[in-house]
This record gives structure tokens, sequence and C-alpha cells, in this order.
């Protein structure tokens, strides 16, 4: 199987792709992105979606792509992490790109400008590891824990839920 073809393939069936930074504890996080030229780019930062935690230049991230008719897992691949410089040649071509794919610009024109300040073009580029398809999936359970919150309900529990009290139960 040749996992450019599979990545590629999976890439173009997808709307919206699931990425996690390699390591643990880290939770997938669900991000609008752009695919060219056998790459996936995520802008995040300022008002667009936040990075995913733990996402680093020169590092691994996981990212899982989804079908948009069954929502159904199709491919998870391992993918190398850096960034598009604001001003460079490339930075200027993708953002040509993702001026149509971003819905709703609060700004219109002017978000490129907004962008090279306050936001991060991250480029994952496929490793050729796949660790999980359609045809092999991971059986294991995919739920992640929730995350710690110091948020706590402490009260008793209603009268309903403890029983009649025994002197009304009518026995002897």
């Amino acid at each position: 199987m040749d996992a450019t073809a599979v990545v590629e393939e999976a890439m173009k069936k997808t709307g919206l792709v699931w990425v996690r930074a390699s390591g643990r504890g880290h939770r997938a996080q669900g991000m609008w992105h752009i695919w060219q030229d056998g790459t996936i780019y995520l802008l995040t930062g300022g008002i667009e979606q936040p990075a995913p935690d733990g996402l680093a230049v020169d590092a691994t991230a996981y990212v899982t792509a989804r079908a948009k008719d069954r929502n159904a897992r199709v491919l998870t691949f391992a993918a190398t992490v850096d960034t598009v410089a604001p001003g460079s040649e490339d930075w200027e071509a993708l953002v040509a790109a993702l001026m149509p794919k971003r819905l709703n610009l609060p700004d219109g024109d002017a978000a490129p400008q907004r962008w090279a300040r306050e936001c991060t073009l991250w480029r994952l580029r496929p490793t050729g590891e796949l660790v999980e398809t359609a045809d092999e999936p991971n059986t294991a359970s995919h739920a992640a824990a929730p995350p710690p919150s110091p948020a706590r309900t402490r009260v008793p529990r209603p009268l309903h839920l403890r029983g009649r009290p025994a002197r009304n139960r009518g026995g002897h």
C-alpha cells in the first residue's frame, strides 16, 4: 500500500482534521485546514482557531482524517511540523489559498495583514507512517480523560434517590 496515495485520497475526502501533538497527555483537536501539494496547512492564533496543545516545530503530530459523509475515521498518520514565515514566498502563495477557505472573515481583505501580525501558519508534512487505516482500524477506545477542572458539585442526594423512610414502608 502506497502511503502517499492513501493520505492524498483521504485528505481529498475530509473537511476537518483532528491534530494531536506527540507525547503523553495531548488531546486531539478538530481543525480547519487547507490541503495543498501533499501538505496540511493550519492557521492558528489571534481570533483564529487555537493551536493544539503541545504542537511544536520539529516535532511529530498525528493527524486523523474523517469522512465527510459518514464522519468515520478514515486514516490516522504521522506528520512533521514546521511553520511558514510571514512575508515569505510560501506565505504569499498560501494566503491566496487560505482566503477563500476561511469563512466569515471579520476583516475581509485585511485578514492577511492580521494573520501576519497575530497568527502562526503551521505546515504538517506526512511522514509516510500510517497509524490507522480504514482497512486496519485501531480497536482502542479513543476516549480521552476529561481535562482537569477545579469545578465540582457537592450536594446531598435528593430525597427521591434515598428511598422511602423505614417507618413508611409498611413492614412490621
